[in-house]
C-alpha cells in the first residue's frame, strides 16, 4: 500500500507524513515503522514530503530491559511537542490487529486508558500481547483527523471487524473509532 501511495501524483512538497504509531525501537530495527515508511513511501517524488517521526533517538537500554513508564512518558512528551507544530491531520490510514487494536491502542495494555483519553496527540502503550512498547496517536487525535481509512485483510480480521461494528468497547479499541467518527473501510 505504501509503495502504491508513493506513486500517486500528489503535491508531495506540501505533504507531511506522521505515523499513527511507532514501536520504541531504533529506526534501524526491522520492526520500526519509521524505517518502513522511509523504505516504501518516501521514494521518488514522494521523497519530497516532510516526514515527522515521533522520536529521533531512544535512550540506551541494557539488553533485555524494557523502557520504564517514566522513560515512555518522556518519549510521549517529546512526540507531543513535535506534533504540536503541525497542522491538523488530514488523513489517518489505520490497520487493525486480530485482537481489535488499531494504531497501538491495544486492549488491556498498560497505558491504554491514557491513550484513549489524553488531549495530547500521542501517548505510550506497552502491549502485553506484542513486542515493544509503542507511541501511538491518541483516540482523540484519531477522531480529530479529517478522514480515517481502515484497511484490513483476511477472514479472521473481517470477523473481528464485524464484532467491532456492533458496539463500542475498549475490548476492541477499533470499535471506539468506528462508532465515534465516519471511517472508510477497505477490505482485501
Amino acid at each position: 500500500m505504501l509503495h502504491h501511495l508513493s506513486q500517486q501524483p500528489l503535491d508531495w512538497p506540501r505533504v507531511t507524513v506522521v505515523l499513527v504509531d511507532e514501536r520504541c525501537v531504533p529506526h534501524t530495527h526491522p520492526d520500526s515503522n519509521t524505517a518502513l515508511v522511509r523504505q516504501h513511501l518516501l521514494q521518488q517524488a514522494a521523497a519530497a514530503a516532510t516526514f515527522v517521526a515521533p522520536f529521533d533517538d531512544l535512550p540506551p537500554l541494557p539488553p533485555g530491559q524494557a523502557f520504564t513508564p517514566q522513560q515512555l512518558d518522556e518519549l510521549a512528551t517529546q512526540a507531543n511537542q513535535r506534533l504540536a507544530q503541525l497542522p491538523p491531520i488530514a488523513l489517518a490510514i489505520l490497520g487493525m490487529g486480530e485482537d481489535g487494536h488499531t494504531a497501538s491502542l491495544f486492549p488491556g495494555a498498560p497505558g491504554l486508558e491514557q491513550a484513549l483519553t489524553s488531549p495530547g496527540p500521542m501517548a505510550w502503550v506497552a502491549p502485553t500481547t506484542a513486542p515493544h512498547a509503542r507511541l501511538t496517536l491518541t483516540l482523540p487525535a484519531l477522531l480529530a483527523a479529517h478522514t480515517r481509512v481502515l484497511a484490513i485483510a483476511g477472514a479472521t480480521k473481517q470477523a473481528v471487524l464485524a464484532r467491532a461494528q456492533v458496539a463500542p468497547t475498549p475490548e476492541l479499541p477499533v470499535s471506539l473509532v468506528l462508532h465515534a467518527a465516519p471511517t472508510s473501510i477497505w477490505v482485501d
